[in-house]
């Protein structure tokens, strides 16, 4: 205990609330710390816990980056005279220092879920302390939601505290119960803010070093310069080593050897002036000594699963409000500073508040078997800041599905046997069922290593050929590498043991290997060039024909960047021919397919081999499926509509009465609904080989008596004359139904004939005795007591022989001449 009193002593700003801190651990079990950066918060907390009578057991220390969790135990054991693995404790995946007197561990988030997840009771822990919980990693949300379920089920002697600078307490309080939110002041050092404006012009790295010339000749102390990534940082390194020679310019990212990492994250030890060329690694938990300036470029680079391609894509964001103010106040850790920014202050406002959290932007795949593996099928279970959205946990369960690591339907979803293997690896789940599968023929390792290779960027160089970089990485002796091997081996060695190894054993090359995780991502090029692939999955992605793989008619895609359309392939495996046929037989698939060929207006039906969208070979169907056939022409009949059969101008006229007497079960949505009933006996393998009078047969009959009755009264076919004769309504007619009828046929008619319910006007076409059109009106009446007199004159000339009254309203009705009609009157 000696030990943790004497980091205490250290005057630090945390020290003035620990005291509270302390009191609301001993009692209500959890708190929310908020803490501004260099209040020592993540080197103070976890050793005065050590001091509680609660606390005999370990306390973990949740780190979001593994460079920040080795820096922050190092620190710490450094304030005790110790060096990291005695009291404190380190453990990463590739580098650990701990004993059997370890109390106080730092670990990644990753590391604390699998530890819960094996060891849900989290024996020997007394508490965890979640920091910088703002970054909102999904590591961190599943960890904080699973800790909260142990210590309300299982553990209530658990502590659990939420550390960070910029989080909303409030939220992370009701989380925890309506935990006790404290805050921390900080060294309130100055630090003034430079805006250099943004230069579109000039590529980043330029505008970086320039920036960086300018505070080096401006400024005193060293400079902490923030980049998207590590192809940014090489290419500006690239720069200054020519522009600024005198600096000693130091990288810094999750790539670096540990080695280089700490000669970054410390003073040089021959006072040499520094710049340091940093990721969002160095935005929070890490202080670095001597840094008074911080050049921030205002981007951040993060991973975004976009379910439409099924890839996890890197995307460059502007950094939010909250990450440049953690960024600047690097600057002003240890004494004033100043932060150039190379944006616009005007458009500062513009950023958004907080980086989103990865559970919005994550594939959550590792997410829904880890909540499988501990019993909970529903996300909606467990206490969450911000709960999954359920397309991606849709998504995430179709995905492990596949895998057969998960199994079940609706929201009854329950791990598989196999599922608990791919859980127990520490890696993406196709990249677990990879190693596990590769096991049962041998290749564990192979496997292993190739799924480490995937993860670590940089390692084994930058080839998208994955065989090229496991080769460079087979051969590389330096500590990473060797550390790298070391953790496959393990990972195989696992694997191994979990599965029943077959008889037959052979050496798989390193494309079929990769296939067993990723079938889907099996790709095929589309050109000559290797420009244009088609992947199994369905997705089109695009190589650089300069690529050594773009020579290859096969490959399995690792790694691709980009949207669902055109992604950018970043990394593959070859793959031969041969190895498609006989390492993916089982998912090879023979089906008959069906495509409609516009030039002839029939179905045309194929026999092929697949691949899932890749067609391996193709040929005619000489037996096709007629009920297949049927389906498929109802399908498309769906889609384009009743307009592109062959309906005739009865069955058109059918179907537009049917829609003025209002009868639904004519209607078009309910005859493509009901298309089984009435279309389907009629389907053979054109459309306009249906006769329209069978067509209008089977609408016809699909009317009940009253609803031909209806039909009939509502919308009549024909329209009966005052003078007795019968005329086919026109119900095609542009203008509406209408209806011609030589005008003396209407004499005696003082009322407009209608139809419909609500009844509307009959279109009347007049003609003349010699059917010649004379008149178009919806107004008989007014017909009549209007333009009729200019049509009586005119007709008089034309035809004397016919009768054209002055008020043919009162007049009897008929087509005989005026004699014949007169003679008749007389008998």
């Amino acid at each position: 205990m000696s030990s943790a009193r004497a980091i205490q002593v250290t005057d630090l700003p945390i020290h003035a609330v620990l005291p509270e801190l302390l009191s609301a651990l001993d009692g209500e079990g959890a708190a929310v710390l908020i803490a501004p950066p260099g209040a020592g918060k993540t080197t103070a907390v976890a050793p005065a816990l050590l001091n509680r009578d609660w606390c005999t057991g370990t306390v973990i220390l949740l780190s979001p980056r593994r460079v920040a969790a080795r820096a922050a135990a190092e620190r710490m054991a450094e304030t005790i005279g110790e060096k990291a693995g005695e009291t404190i404790g380190y453990l990463t995946r590739l580098d650990s220092r701990r004993s059997g007197r370890t109390r106080v561990l730092v670990m990644t988030e990753a590391i604390f879920v699998a530890t819960i997840l094996d060891d849900p009771e989290l024996a020997g822990v007394s508490a965890i302390l979640f920091d910088e919980a703002h970054e909102r990693h999904l590591d961190s949300d599943l960890g904080l939601a699973l800790a909260i379920e142990c210590r309300e089920v299982l553990r209530p002697d658990l502590r659990l505290c939420v550390m960070s600078a910029t989080i909303d307490g409030t939220r992370f309080a009701r989380l925890l119960g309506d935990a006790a939110v404290i805050a921390s002041e900080g060294r309130a050092y100055p630090l003034a803010i430079r805006w250099l404006g943004a230069s579109p012009e000039k590529r980043l790295e330029e505008a970086m070093s320039a920036a960086i010339l300018t505070a080096w000749r401006d400024e005193e102390g060293d400079i902490l310069a923030f980049l998207p990534g590590v192809g940014e940082i090489s290419r500006t390194e690239a720069l200054l080593a020519d522009r600024l020679p005198a600096a000693l310019v130091l990288p810094l990212h999750g790539q670096c050897e540990p080695a280089q990492q700490r000669a970054a994250i410390r003073r040089d030890p021959q006072g040499r002036r520094r710049v340091v060329l940093a990721t969002a690694i160095a935005e929070t938990s890490l202080t670095l000594n001597g840094v008074s300036v911080v050049v921030d470029a205002g981007l951040s680079r993060r991973a975004e699963f976009d379910r439409a391609a099924g890839v996890t894509r890197l995307v460059t964001r502007r950094a939010s409000r909250a990450a440049a103010a953690q960024r600047a106040g690097r600057a002003a850790r240890q004494g004033p500073g100043i932060a150039y920014r190379l944006w616009e202050e005007a458009a500062h406002a513009g950023r958004p508040e907080f980086d989103p959290p990865e559970i919005e932007t994550s594939d959550l795949a590792p997410l829904t078997l880890a909540l499988a593996q501990w019993g909970s099928g529903d996300p909606e279970e467990l206490t969450w800041l911000d709960p999954p959205l359920k397309p991606s946990v849709a998504a995430a369960r179709s995905k492990l599905a596949s895998l057969g690591a998960l199994a079940g339907e609706g929201d009854e979803w329950r791990i598989t046997p196999f599922g608990r293997s791919v859980a127990a690896l520490p890696m993406d789940p196709p990249q677990a069922a990879m190693v596990l599968r590769a096991a049962q023929w041998g290749e564990a390792e192979t496997a292993a290593r190739l799924a480490l290779l995937m993860q670590e960027r940089g390692l084994g160089g930058r080839s998208e050929d994955l065989a090229h970089r496991l080769s460079r990485w087979n051969a590389d002796r330096s500590p990473r590498a060797e550390a790298s091997r070391k953790l496959a081996r393990g990972w195989a060695d696992r694997a191994a043991r979990m599965v029943t190894a077959s008889e037959r054993r052979w050496q798989r090359s390193l494309g079929e290997v990769l296939a067993l995780g990723y079938p889907e991502m099996v790709a095929r090029r589309r050109d000559a060039s290797g420009e244009n692939w088609l992947s199994a999955g369905g997705r089109g992605y695009i190589l650089d024909p300069v690529s050594p793989l773009a020579s290859s008619e096969w490959m399995v895609i690792g790694d691709a960047q980009g949207q669902a359309k055109g992604a950018r392939i970043l990394s593959g495996a070859m793959l031969e021919a041969k190895e498609v046929e006989q390492g993916l037989a089982d998912r090879v698939e023979r089906r008959s397919v069906l495509r409609w060929i516009d030039e002839d207006g029939r179905v045309e039906a194929r026999l092929e081999r697949r691949l899932g969208a890749i067609t391996l070979a193709s040929g005619p169907d000489p037996k096709p499926d007629p009920d297949a056939i049927r389906a498929f022409l109802l399908q498309r009949v769906r889609d384009k509509g009743l307009e592109i059969l062959p309906l005739g101008r009865a069955g058109k006229a059918l179907l537009k009465r049917a829609r003025y007497a209002g009868l639904e079960v004519l209607s078009e949505d309910r005859l493509l609904a009901d298309g089984e009933d009435w279309l389907a006996p009629l389907l053979g393998r054109k459309l306009d080989a249906i006769e329209p009078a069978a067509l209008h047969d089977a609408l016809r009959n699909r009317l009940s008596w009253d609803e031909q009755q209806a039909l009939d009264r509502l919308a009549p076919a024909e329209f009966a004359s005052p003078a007795g004769t019968r005329h086919a309504i026109d119900y095609e007619d542009e203008a509406g139904p209408s209806v011609e009828v030589r005008v003396q046929a209407l004499f005696g008619l003082d009322r407009h004939p209608g139809f419909g319910q609500p009844s509307q006007p009959l279109l009347l076409k007049l003609t003349s005795p010699a059917g010649r059109p004379i008149q178009t009106t919806r107004d008989l009446p007014g017909f009549w007591r209007g333009s009729w007199r200019d049509v009586q004159r005119d007709m008089k000339g034309r035809y004397p022989r016919h009768r054209w009254p002055d008020a043919p309203w009162t007049e009897d009705p008929s087509l005989k001449t005026r004699n014949a009609f007169e003679a008749t009157k007389r008998t």
